[in-house]
């Protein structure tokens, strides 16, 4: 049986380091090298689940080209369980802007047709497997919603939705768990969360804010607000591996907060619980150049988790 099956959000990012996210004069500007990393929202869900230790597969399309072949080598040396379709028209990729402080702007290539859709045939035997399953927001994973069973889990990210576009209400309203970022909203999350509340089947949707925490709504309970930890501060004497932590990108970071989440409601931890595993899972992440190349493992988890309710 499998602890959580991820659904769709593979592809490669090239990031790009510059000293500001800002076009300036001329039609040039010297950078740092620039890499390719296997990334997007699927990627970093699975690949933090894994590395957390729990039962994880991840399923999507790739393409038959360079990329899908990064993708292939990339999760053969995590013995990630992938299993895909090739999509005609190749792998998703990003170009993503990355500033001194590890701030990111991402430009999103999806790349698939718009009816492109993941068969049946093939999500069903994996959905079958799964206790919990994890949905990302590509177009063609729409057609597994509806065909996960009752009694299955079901999370979701909704990433920069702004509380209106419809393509993210499905995904919306069938998940339990809800996540997405605050960046959109205007300021007022509540209204799109509280939509969330009212119309789904969500017990909890969580806004993430970057370095300024985020907002969480359970369902009957008013909004309230958590802040981002404070790694060296909160975490840095009784764990050594924190002691020098300095944010350096956070590509992959939210991706991460939601691993997580899902590792501690597999644990069977309270809300509390859960965002203080996303909050710790989201910062480790930010320690490195590239996506998704801050993994943290069950048994730093669980050190730094003791170490922050002293």
């Amino acid at each position: 049986m499998l602890d959580i099956l991820v659904v769709g959000g593979v592809g490669v990012d090239t990031i790009v380091r510059v000293p500001e996210i800002a076009i300036g004069d001329g039609d040039s500007l010297g950078v740092e090298p620039i890499y390719d990393y296997v990334a997007h929202t699927g990627n970093g869900v699975a690949l933090g689940c894994l590395h957390l230790g729990l039962t994880t597969r991840f399923i999507d399309y790739i393409g038959d080209d360079e990329q899908g072949k990064l993708v292939l080598r990339h999760y053969e040396r995590h013995g990630l369980d992938f299993r895909h379709l090739i999509s005609p028209n190749g792998t998703s990729r990003s170009v993503n802007l990355v500033d001194a402080g590890g701030r990111r702007y991402s430009f999103y290539d999806y790349r698939h047709d718009a009816d492109l859709r993941m068969p049946a045939e093939f999500f069903g035997p994996h959905v079958a497997e799964a206790r919990h399953v994890h949905v990302s927001i590509p177009n063609h994973t729409r057609d597994v919603l509806t065909a996960i069973p009752e009694g299955v889990t079901v999370s979701t990210d909704l990433h920069g939705w702004d509380g209106e576009a419809e393509h993210q209400k499905a995904f919306a309203l069938r998940a339990d768990l809800v996540t997405l970022s605050a960046a959109k909203l205007g300021g007022d999350p509540e209204k799109a969360m509280r939509w969330i509340i009212d119309n789904g089947r969500a017990s909890v949707v969580i806004a993430t804010d970057g370095e300024h925490g985020g907002y969480v709504l359970e369902r009957g309970g008013d909004l309230a607000h958590y802040d981002a930890i404070d790694p060296v501060a909160e975490l840095g004497a009784a764990v050594p591996a924190w002691a020098d932590w300095a944010p350096v990108d956070s590509n992959g970071a939210g991706d991460a907060f939601v691993s997580g989440l899902l590792w501690a409601r597999a644990q069977g931890g309270d809300l509390a619980a859960a965002l203080d595993a996303g909050r710790v899972a989201g910062a480790y992440a930010c320690r490195s150049k590239g996506t998704s190349t801050a993994l943290i493992t069950a048994a730093l988890m669980t050190e730094s988790l003791a170490a922050l309710r002293q």
